[in-house]
């Protein structure tokens, strides 16, 4: 039996969402146990409506809850919170394999941080969407939006994350490694990824392929695209934000006029598909990686099924042993050789 723990308080529909996130994820996973923090009565109030294992699932009564907008240094003090009382427990119980939260994400980078703490070694934590591509399968973007500013040895370290990730997560065999920068030749971007560039070459551990362009990150043959946080989080949303405009477009067009409706009735079978394929729910959220234990961030908008996806994520990562490869990975690089000036 796994146990998961889930910030039952985090996101914008919760716990509404979340419960039935969670029921699903039970009847979805026989061997999955979950514990719930938040308020108690109105979590009662929510799971009231669904049959699922009792037997499985557990409240932690949290008096208090973080807001998105809740300043995430002073947000760790609350120790009452749903969201830190999740971590707190993650980092004393041994048996807590995972966290799921869709609760403030500065929140839960700072918690992750200074309750559970990071891996040995590793510099700062990154954020890492799966990301639907053109083959039909995923590519890692690392870091999301954890680190803004980034350093050439926390790039390389977030190549190492990812690479772990895409090997443990999705079976990639030996994971293409791209550098998302604004040209794909060797001289091109700002002297951080100029650096970072000529570091990831020299790496062992990894497969690094060269720098990638935004467009890539759907369209080429990577597994993994490092980012900085800053260009990472608006890669990430111009990519959604591109999504939902194609999606709303065809929507729109396809009920235009009567022939239009008509011709949608032989192509439906195939949308529904497409549709399936840019899906970014059902990945889940975005892993939290670097840190001690298994951590899934998702979105504050997200649907029960994205929530019963992140579960099973995070379920499926902690099963695979996904610490345990990103410690091995580490081992294979000597970073103070790579940039002895931030050793």
């Amino acid at each position: 039996m796994i146990k998961i723990l889930l910030d039952a308080m985090g996101g914008d529909d919760a716990p509404a969402a979340t419960c039935q996130g969670a029921v699903l994820a039970l009847a979805n996973d026989k061997e999955l146990y979950l514990i719930l923090t938040g308020k108690k009565a109105e979590i009662e109030n929510e799971l009231a409506k669904y049959k699922y294992d009792k037997s499985r699932l557990e409240i932690v009564d949290c008096p208090d809850v973080i807001g998105m907008n809740d300043s995430p240094t002073e947000a760790v003090k609350r120790k009452e919170s749903s969201l830190m009382s999740a971590y707190w427990m993650l980092k004393k119980e041994d048996d807590i394999g995972a966290f799921v939260t869709a609760g403030s994400t500065g929140a839960a980078i700072v918690g992750g941080q200074l309750i559970l703490g990071r891996i040995k070694g590793i510099k700062r934590p990154a954020l890492c969407p799966a990301i639907p591509n053109s083959r039909g399968g995923v590519t890692l973007l690392c870091d999301c939006g954890a680190n803004a500013e980034c350093k050439p040895l926390m790039l390389c370290q977030f190549a190492v994350l990812a690479s772990a990730y895409a090997e443990v997560g999705f079976g990639a065999n030996t994971p293409k490694v791209g550098l998302l920068s604004n040209g794909t030749e060797e001289h091109k971007g700002d002297p951080l990824h100029q650096e970072t560039y000529t570091c990831l070459s020299k790496m062992n551990g990894i497969n690094f392929v060269g720098n990638v362009e935004g467009r890539d990150i759907m369209l080429s043959g990577c597994d993994v695209v490092v980012a900085d946080g800053f260009s990472g989080n608006i890669a990430l949303k111009s990519i959604e934000g591109c999504g939902k405009l194609v999606l709303g477009v065809l929507k729109k067009e396809l009920s235009a006029t009567v022939s239009s409706k008509i011709g949608y009735l032989f192509i439906r079978k195939a949308i529904k598909r497409m549709r399936s394929q840019l899906d970014f729910e059902k990945f889940g959220g975005a892993l939290l990686l670097g840190l001690k234990k298994v951590v899934v961030k998702s979105h504050g908008s997200s649907k029960p099924s994205t929530i019963a996806a992140s579960i099973a994520n995070a379920a499926s990562i902690y099963r695979n042993g996904l610490v345990p490869a990103v410690e091995k990975k580490l081992e294979a690089v000597d970073f103070s050789a790579l940039v002895p000036e931030e050793s």
